[in-house]
């Protein structure tokens, strides 16, 4: 039997890619089993659940019309404890039968700047690992993903254990691509020449896209997971009933049949992670940034506010797809039916999913998600208006948090938030927001970006103000 291990064992994994191995399992084929554990020591009561209950646990599974239904997932034979030297973790990572590691890790994670450079300068914990590395020694910041994938691959390497397959599960654009040069980097950083070249040998890193929506589980889940199945389950959660993953066929030590529970194996996932990247994740960001701006709390009620639905609908109708979708590279999906499924699934009330949990990490997320479009458009010579009331409402949200008048905590890696907070104090704030290179890279102070988000931002305030009045 082959071992997948996973580094992140939330529960975007457990709804995700744990299921798919599940039904494989189900079907009779059980090549393949999972194992994992986490970088650093966050959810403990998950991982000590999950553990007590030998790995196994309750999804919950929630249709568009509420209806709900209940899978025990059992794909997970070995739950990993936290160990501030990662030692269990390797040592799994070193057997030979383990053929795939897989990561998820949230896209702010993986430290690339607009260049796709490791940016050393703006991360401290990226530079703090790295001399944990090289003193052998632990980070007292904790491990980044490249330092743990480091100390697993040299261990490998070590034991003669054979080549390994590095699979990338978040929304990160190119994500095994880009991954896999952040970590060349990093080695190269290491100056470990060895390792460098068998990496470069014996490992191979798939792009893929990963698309279902999951939430944050709640008391709630439990609840109805022991009404409905009788199981006291403290590691349930909960996840909409849409899924989808994409991923090219490059595996250099074998994979799963995923092909036959329903994962699209394709050459490449370029059309598919765009259309994803765009449509999906950043109309999700714009619906948590104007629904908590809005006053509500959940990702359903601003997809049910009219306004904020068009928001969301006139920044793909008008911007996105028309640059993802030409003559000289036509899209093969149905980009307007993606839109229409993909707002459908947002207002799903069963799924409670909160504006905390989306509106995070927008440091990373304007210049992943929204960026791109913009900087199509300017080439094309085309207006952007439309998308600019994204990064409107995040600079708008971003000056309630700096005003601590968030209902929430706001959460993001890749903002530092002495810069953040000089934005918003700044004599020009929407000059200050459109001049950041870790926004904007190359299109910082933009005339033509600095013109647009004066007038998006005029049209958020009066959206802000309307709400207020009301």
């Amino acid at each position: 039997m082959f071992t997948i291990l996973h580094l992140g064992l939330g529960s975007f994994h457990r709804a995700h890619q744990a299921l798919y191995i599940h039904q494989l399992r189900e079907a009779g084929d059980t090549g393949w089993q999972l194992a994992g554990g986490n970088l650093r020591p966050d959810m403990a009561d998950v991982i000590a659940a999950l553990q007590a209950q030998g790995g196994a646990y309750t999804l919950e599974t929630v249709t568009p019309q509420g209806e709900r239904s209940y899978t025990r997932i059992t794909s997970i034979r070995q739950v990993i404890g936290y160990q501030p030297d990662l030692a269990p973790l390797i040592a799994v990572g070193a057997q030979a039968d383990t053929r795939i590691v897989s990561f998820t890790v949230t896209e702010a994670g993986y430290y690339l700047d607009a260049k796709n450079q490791l940016d050393w300068a703006g991360f401290p914990e990226l530079q703090a690992d790295l001399e944990a590395v090289r003193a052998g020694q632990v980070s007292a910041s904790g491990h980044t993903v490249y330092g743990a994938l480091v100390r697993l691959l040299r261990a490998r390497m070590a034991a003669g254990a054979g080549p390994l397959t590095l699979l990338n599960c978040d929304n990160l654009r190119h994500n095994g691509d880009r991954s896999r040069s952040g970590l060349l980097q990093f080695i190269a950083a290491l100056g470990d020449a060895a390792l460098q070249a068998w990496v470069e040998a014996h490992t191979s890193s798939p792009n893929a896209m990963v698309d279902r929506i999951t939430p944050r589980p709640t008391p709630e889940v439990a609840a109805r997971v022991k009404a409905a199945t009788g199981v006291d389950d403290a590691a349930a959660l909960m996840g909409e009933s849409f899924i989808q993953w994409v991923i090219e066929d490059r595996f250099i030590a074998g994979r799963p049949a995923w092909e036959t529970v329903g994962v699209e194996m394709v050459a490449s996932v370029q059309a598919y992670e765009e259309a994803k990247i765009r449509l999906l994740n950043a109309t999700h960001s714009c619906i948590a940034w104007a629904g908590t701006l809005a006053g509500y709390r959940y990702i359903h009620e601003g997809t049910h506010d009219a306004e904020i639905r068009q928001l969301a609908y006139d920044y793909v109708t008008d911007d996105t797809i028309p640059v993802l979708d030409t003559p000289e590279h036509p899209c093969p999906l149905n980009l307007p039916a993606y839109r229409d499924v993909v707002l459908d699934r947002f207002g799903n009330p069963a799924i409670q999913d909160t504006n905390q949990r989306v509106a995070m990490d927008g440091f990373s997320k304007i210049p992943g998600f929204i960026a791109p479009t913009i900087r199509e458009r300017l080439a094309r010579g085309e207006g952007i208006a439309s998308v600019s009331m994204l990064p409107a409402l995040y600079l708008a949200y971003l000056q309630r948090w700096h005003a601590g008048a968030l209902p929430y905590s706001y959460q993001d890696q890749a903002m530092d938030p002495a810069v953040a907070h000089a934005l918003c104090d700044a004599a020009d704030p929407v000059a200050a927001f459109a001049t950041d290179r870790t926004l904007w890279g190359d299109l910082a102070a933009d005339a033509r970006l600095v013109a647009a988000l004066r007038t998006a931002h005029a049209r958020v305030l009066d959206f802000v103000a309307r709400r207020s009045a009301g």
